[in-house]
């Protein structure tokens, strides 16, 4: 970590790069860390990069509730002295009131790293002195810089590599990733090996779509609202509302339009779903889009396109701070049929794309916690591209730099299915989207985006039973 020299309003400014650790669990840890984030930035020291979010159990004082954890790499033009005073300010404000030494807290700003700086005194130590022990730093640490060297004498040892070995000493407690979805529904765990898998249920309000276009349609409320109600029933966690369909050739609509189609369905949803704990998820790639179904009630955007379409799309998802899943795709629906060469295989190539969009994503402003990912199953892959990538989904989960992110998968339905099944008819293929879906829970998907919901719903069921197994209970059956 190195500073450097940068001219600002005539005179020479050194920007230093520092690490700050962010915890909370008081309250909504979620918000209060994206809140701390914010006023850091209000205040001039720029949020660079974030972390995963991780969920931490306790230490020191362990009769508290689990905390949530992550890092973020700062630029600023404070010393160590001044930024410290300003983080502390920031507590401040956000209510932090210290009452018991390492007890509960709604938010807890540290510095653990400054440039290459070692400081020790009275108010101050960097590197943080406890970091080697904590998990919960070392971990989120190493998302941002896992080959940086730690301090002597430590220093033949990376922060990559000392945080997996605290993993190896106890798997009990160990850090979770988190991505949150709503605030009323539980948050995506991708780490953890016993994790359910969340239902998407496709709502698509187009006459286009390539399986049930014009099968929704806005003036049939009462099929809408039974549509929904039996989503519900049938355990979906997600409807994913569409009103642009992306088969490939499909025509684009307007903005103007595509609202006029989904912001009644999502008043509706909302209406019908009551206390119910679902989230409601906008598909389209046009940030005005995503912007008006948000404050009308959306919690997450699903852009097939990761930001490619519309400029404007990564930095209007910063600002609204919801999760985004960003999809693998080249071109457009028109010409990514014609975009299905990968010269290094189709593992590789989807990784390294994806991280170029992630990467984008961080440099827009949004966090890394609210990222979900999508290999992007029929779009812009042949046949065998895309079953490579069900049979593979557990590497592309490994991508260097991809790790601990949540992952999407939506095969419903989609023509390779019905290539390999001979089954014509997308609303018959329900006996290989079956198979699709078991694959890719084997593979370690979070989300799989389906349209026949109850007959999907029982698969998740049974293959989360097989492949999402509690590791105490592999032991269990490997001794009986």
């Amino acid at each position: 970590m190195s500073n450097s020299m940068h001219e600002q309003n005539g005179k020479d400014a050194t920007k230093h790069c520092a690490m700050i650790a962010l915890g909370s669990n008081i309250g909504d840890r979620v918000q209060m860390i994206e809140q701390a984030c914010e006023k850091m930035s209000a205040q001039g020291i720029i949020v660079q990069r974030t972390s995963l979010l991780y969920e931490t159990a306790p230490m020191y004082v362990t009769d508290q509730d689990t905390f949530y954890n992550a890092v973020c790499e700062v630029e600023t033009t404070l010393n160590p002295h001044e930024l410290l005073d300003a983080l502390q300010s920031i507590e401040h404000e956000l209510g932090r009131k210290r009452i018991i030494a390492k007890g509960p807290r709604n938010i807890d700003l540290d510095i653990v790293l400054y440039d290459d700086q070692t400081i020790a005194d009275d108010r101050l130590n960097v590197p943080h002195k406890l970091m080697l022990e904590r998990d919960f730093v070392l971990r989120p640490l190493a998302d941002l810089i896992p080959q940086e060297r730690l301090p002597p004498p430590h220093d033949s040892e990376t922060i990559a590599s000392h945080a997996a070995a605290l993993d190896k000493k106890s798997s009990e407690g160990r850090p979770l990733s988190i991505t949150p979805l709503a605030p009323s529904l539980a948050a995506l765990k991708p780490t953890s090996p016993e994790r359910r898998t969340s239902v998407m249920a496709i709502l698509n309000i187009t006459p286009d779509s390539f399986s049930d276009g014009d099968v929704h349609k806005l003036h049939a409320g009462n099929v809408l609202k039974s549509t929904i109600e039996n989503f519900l029933i049938s355990g979906t966690s997600i409807i994913d509302v569409g009103g642009q369909s992306t088969r490939p050739n499909a025509k684009r609509i307007s903005p103007n339009e595509e609202l006029s189609r989904i912001l009644p369905v999502i008043k509706l949803i909302r209406e019908v779903a009551g206390g119910s704990k679902v989230a409601i998820s906008v598909d389209t790639f046009y940030a005005e889009v995503a912007k008006a179904a948000t404050e009308a009630g959306a919690d997450i955007i699903n852009d097939v396109s990761a930001g490619t379409l519309d400029n404007e799309m990564l930095p209007t998802a910063a600002k609204l701070g919801k999760t985004i899943i960003m999809m693998h795709m080249r071109g457009d629906p028109s010409t990514m049929g014609s975009l299905t060469s990968y010269p290094e295989g189709v593992i590789q190539g989807v990784g390294q794309e994806l991280l170029d969009r992630v990467k984008a994503a961080e440099k827009a402003g949004i966090a890394r916690w609210r990222i979900i990912l999508d290999p992007g199953i029929g779009f812009a892959k042949t046949q065998a591209q895309n079953l490579e990538l069900l049979r593979r989904l557990g590497d592309l989960r490994n991508y260097p730099g991809l790790q601990g992110i949540p992952w999407l998968v939506g095969a419903s339905r989609k023509g390779f299915i019905g290539k390999i099944t001979g089954v014509k008819e997308p609303h018959q293929r329900i006996w290989g989207t079956a198979a699709a879906v078991a694959a890719s829970i084997q593979g370690g998907a979070d989300v799989v985006r389906v349209h026949d919901v109850a007959e999907m719903a029982s698969v998740v069921r049974m293959a989360d039973a097989i492949y999402r197994v509690k590791p105490d209970e592999t032991a269990r059956s490997v001794q009986l």
